[in-house]
């Protein structure tokens, strides 16, 4: 019902996914071992990539072959059904798992269903495997613990989202709508493009984790700190985690891996890295920011400086993420280079103007909050609290109070703000 709510009229596309995976799985349990096993593998992947090119890439690909050989082709104009890259990936995972021995196919469609149609992470993820679940669809227990923790985090979530991401949101607005831009300006929209987008999905995340306890679920956790990595392997350590080991499981190991020659390797690299871009959107920007990480992730690894743990390095992470997420926020090869060159004083713009300074000033204090809320530094005071006497008895009634004061932010700024939807639903 949720996501019909939603997206009715793909409704069934999702079922249609569902029962396809379901039906090739038990096809290759039966042929397990046999050429009838990797026939059904390969027809699998062959529908849910079909899908996802279909809806996802289809425009793409119709309007490159426009730009590249001149031609004159009319777009499907689709709707990108919510959460197809999400879904879609998940079922994948399934099917290869299954093909794999890693786990058994489902003797039952409702428990599989069920896994496929989890309306917590549905639309935005994590991405969730079938072995992680498996237990948990039969039987889970619920508790005065689980729901505390999975309100709190719910709350803790939904506060990212709606009092630090959407808010960052409005400086990027301002700065695209100014008419006085400047070097300085264009550094500080990237930075706070970085906290919103980290916010907006690492607290859909949260929500996703919260709605999951209350219903018995444990999900894997999708971020852990990201902006503290000291070097962009190790980022890609903490950001969107889940995808990453997708990633690495079902397409760079297989392909290989490092345990292959240097020339095959980088092959590999950017062919993941490729495909990590394209995953995120049907646009150029996206390959490019793709490949921006696969060649950086290659240069840390011919120097040896993946596990560095000194200030410089991670320095250098910030300045590498900031520069690829607004690679990544661009709409169009233009915008692209012109944000590129005035970052670095290529263009006719001055350092900085008085609009950059008045946008400064009104935004200080919640850059500062983001910057503070994208480190651990918060949970470690808490934590460290608990070493002083009294403290547990204290905090049973002040942490309630926090959440419902919390909330009731979130509640006030909602009713009256304008809709504003997760980033990575267009996805």
């Amino acid at each position: 019902m949720f996501y019909f709510y939603g997206e009715p009229v793909y409704t069934g596309l999702l079922i249609f996914s569902a029962v396809s995976d379901y039906s090739h799985s038990a096809y290759i349990e039966r042929y397990r071992g046999t050429g009838r096993a990797k026939i059904a593998l390969i027809s699998s992947i062959t529908i849910n990539l079909a899908m996802l090119f279909f809806f996802k890439y289809a425009d793409f690909f119709i309007e490159s072959v426009n730009v590249l050989f001149g031609r004159d082709f009319n777009s499907l104009e689709l709707s990108l059904p919510i959460g197809i890259s999400f879904f879609t990936f998940q079922t994948m995972s399934y099917t290869i798992d299954v093909y794999r021995g890693s786990v058994k196919a489902s003797r039952k469609f409702l428990p599989f269903a069920t896994y496929v149609t989890l309306f917590p992470q549905l639309v935005a993820g994590p991405i969730v495997r079938y072995a992680t679940l498996e237990t948990q669809l039969i039987n889970r227990h619920i508790n005065l613990e689980s729901l505390s923790s999975g309100i709190q985090r719910f709350i803790i979530g939904l506060s990212k989202k709606v009092l630090l991401a959407n808010q960052l949101g409005e400086f990027t607005v301002a700065f695209r709508a100014t008419e006085s831009n400047s070097v300085l300006f264009t550094w500080a929209y990237a930075v706070t493009f970085t906290l919103q987008i980290y916010f907006d999905f690492s607290g859909y995340s949260d929500m996703a984790i919260g709605l999951g306890r209350l219903l018995g679920f444990e999900f894997p956790e999708n971020f852990k700190y990201p902006l503290c990595a000291k070097s962009i392997t190790d980022f890609w350590r903490r950001w969107h985690m889940t995808l990453g080991q997708w990633f690495r499981d079902y397409v760079y190991i297989p392909l290989g891996g490092n345990r292959v020659s240097h020339l095959k390797w980088l092959r590999n690299l950017l062919i993941v890295w490729g495909l990590t871009g394209l995953w995120h959107g049907a646009d150029w920007n996206f390959i490019i920011w793709g490949l921006y990480f696969g060649i950086i992730l290659a240069v840390e690894k011919w120097l040896n400086i993946s596990k560095t743990t000194s200030k410089i390095g991670h320095i250098y992470v910030i300045g590498v993420v900031v520069v690829s997420f607004v690679i990544f926020n661009s709409l169009s090869m233009d915008q692209l280079w012109l944000d590129l060159k005035t970052m670095f004083g290529l263009s006719d713009v001055p350092f900085v103007t008085s609009e950059t300074l008045f946008q400064l000033k009104n935004y200080s204090n919640l850059i500062l909050f983001g910057v503070l809320g994208a480190t651990p530094l918060p949970k470690l005071t808490l934590e460290s609290m608990q070493n002083f006497k009294g403290v547990d008895r204290i905090r049973q009634f002040t942490d309630p109070v926090g959440l419902v004061i919390l909330l009731w932010g979130v509640t006030a700024y909602l009713v009256d703000s304008s809709f504003n939807p997760f980033l990575y639903f267009r996805f």
